[in-house]
């Protein structure tokens, strides 16, 4: 006899019932299943054509499907292009380059760039201001090293469940090879990320004195003519960074300079795929009289 104080007399059967339609639904849709990556790509396509995903959503997913196909060797940043610490140095001789490159984060070395003891959070070395004798050394976190091999959706986890954003690439033979960033895996998802400074698409171009600009690879090639009153094509790249890739030959390197019409370009940052910020010497008695604010 059920229980009359009882809310709900019958869960199991209920329950039950509920599981049996569900395996009778999932049964009927198996045969149309996607079978493989391709396929869900396929449907996500067909998806957005029917406009049930947006552009957005659209890229997300299939970037996320991407990161599975990829390793850790398709983006790391390779070791010759590694912005790193030398713990032997003194801070003072370290912190120029610290502030110039603007990373976060740094892999450090003592003396050998193969002897990396650890990654240093830029935000640690505000403890140096209160304690100026402060040893590098306590401030250093452990490294994660992973294999160049290592898929990018494997690494996305690790990064999440050990709290942290970078990690040193090494080879076969245990040598380091390169770094990769959380913000590198995410990219891959979401697209590029931009820093505070790209919140406005617009401003590009930043001077930071009598003679020097601040400019970042993105800037229009249109909005650098207008400013420093050269005439750099833009007949097959939009971009100053395209433009000096195509001037060099390669993907530009942190240092490299090139010196044309009046200006001189050096490389501030870049990664493995494109200069990131360029700073820029110009004469002022050949600058044009309008700066439209730049």
């Amino acid at each position: 006899m059920p229980d009359p104080h009882s809310t709900d007399p019958e869960p199991r059967p209920a329950r039950q019932a509920g599981r049996s339609l569900f395996d009778r639904l999932t049964a009927f849709l198996r045969p149309s299943e996607p079978a493989d990556r391709d396929e869900i790509r396929a449907v996500l396509e067909a998806a957005h054509d029917r406009s049930v995903l947006d552009g957005e959503s659209y890229a997300m997913i299939s970037g996320a499907l991407d990161v599975a196909n990829k390793t850790v060797s398709d983006i790391m940043v390779p070791r010759s292009r590694m912005d790193t610490l030398d713990l032997s140095r003194p801070l003072s001789e370290l912190m120029p380059d610290i502030i110039e490159t603007g990373h976060s984060r740094f892999p450090v070395y003592d003396s050998d760039r193969d002897n990396i003891q650890g990654v240093l959070l830029a935000k640690d070395l505000l403890l140096t201001y209160a304690n100026p004798e402060t040893d590098l050394r306590a401030l250093i976190r452990p490294a994660l090293f992973i294999p160049e091999s290592k898929r990018l959706n494997v690494l996305l986890h690790e990064f999440r469940s050990n709290r942290n954003h970078l990690a040193i690439v090494i080879d076969e033979h245990g040598s380091i090879s390169g770094l990769v960033t959380m913000e590198d895996v995410l990219e891959q998802i979401v697209g590029d990320i931009e820093d505070e400074y790209d919140e406005d698409s617009e401003k590009a171009i930043f001077r930071t004195g009598d003679n020097s600009w601040r400019v970042m690879g993105t800037a229009e090639i249109d909005d650098v003519n207008e400013t420093f009153g050269t005439q750099l094509s833009d007949e097959d790249y939009d971009t100053l960074g395209g433009w000096l890739s195509a001037q060099l030959g390669h993907i530009p390197k942190r240092g490299e300079r090139l010196s044309q019409q009046g200006i001189t370009i050096t490389v501030v940052s870049a990664d493995a795929k494109r200069a990131r910020w360029l700073h820029i010497q110009h004469e002022p008695e050949t600058m044009p009289d309008h700066h439209h604010g730049h």
